[in-house]
């Protein structure tokens, strides 16, 4: 059966869609069959792994809506990888999300048995930085859920919130999603703060912490439409990332 992740808090700027794509393409260069759902309207994870070359002929929303069937939406973008995108214009997802989704709660459920249909062994969900019922939904559809944070106030508390969050779509849908692991981004550990952080994290029960350094070839490999085990081998931060993937396998 296939096996849904997420990376999902409740605050922007975290690293979510970076970690997305690259554990995505990590995991399929463990020679399973992956693929990749970009469930934001901004479409930052079809921006950087479709070309701005290649036409976008149909999105999620059109599987959502019953308008087209999911294969002819995929997308292959490398070995064992494929992404269902969002469109950068014209997208129906937030108005589909707006008006039906409430009718629908389990339609994500319902797109991992086809995906399940399709050989798919994992897929990973890009959502926004949200607990609309968009999120719901996606979340109600997961196996498990990573949370990334950066080093900033507050984070502690948007942990928290999420937590919180996720406990209710547990107990409202009789759900058990799995939520232990904690991805601390853009660590610099010559700042007070970021280590204040990393001992506080550290602290914490229940929740395994990985960190990953400041690591400016990350963005920049995004530009190129590559991951940074492509665009930069050497990186530091493949080590951390290769760990989360094989907690998460």
């Amino acid at each position: 059966m296939i096996k849904s992740v997420a990376f999902h808090i409740l605050k922007g700027g975290v690293g979510k869609t970076t970690l997305s794509g690259n554990i995505g393409y990590c995991i399929s260069k463990k020679n399973k069959k992956t693929i990749l759902v970009d469930c934001d309207i901004q479409s930052s994870l079809s921006s950087w792994f479709i070309k701005d070359d290649v036409k976008i002929d149909y999105e999620l929303s059109d599987i959502l809506q019953g308008k087209i069937e999911t294969r002819k939406t995929i997308i292959q973008v490398r070995e064992n990888l494929f992404i269902i995108p969002t469109k950068k214009k014209d997208s129906e997802l937030e108005v589909y999300s707006e008006t039906k989704l409430t009718k629908e709660p389990f339609i994500f459920e319902d797109l991992n048995i086809e995906l399940d249909k399709l050989g798919f062994e994992y897929s990973i969900f890009d959502l926004a930085p949200n607990i609309g019922q968009l999120e719901r939904c996606l979340l109600l559809a997961c196996n498990e859920v990573v949370t990334p944070m950066v080093a900033e106030y507050f984070s502690i508390d948007g942990l928290d919130l999420f937590y919180r969050e996720l406990q209710k779509i547990n107990k409202a849908y009789r759900k058990n999603i799995e939520y232990n692991k904690i991805v601390l981004n853009i660590v610099n550990k010559s700042f007070d703060t970021h280590r204040q952080y990393v001992k506080e994290l550290s602290n914490l029960q229940n929740y395994k912490i990985y960190k990953i350094g400041q690591d400016r070839k990350i963005a920049d490999s995004q530009k190129y439409n590559q991951t940074i085990f492509e665009y930069y081998p050497k990186s530091q931060s493949i080590a951390e990332l290769e760990k989360i993937t094989e907690d998460l396998i």
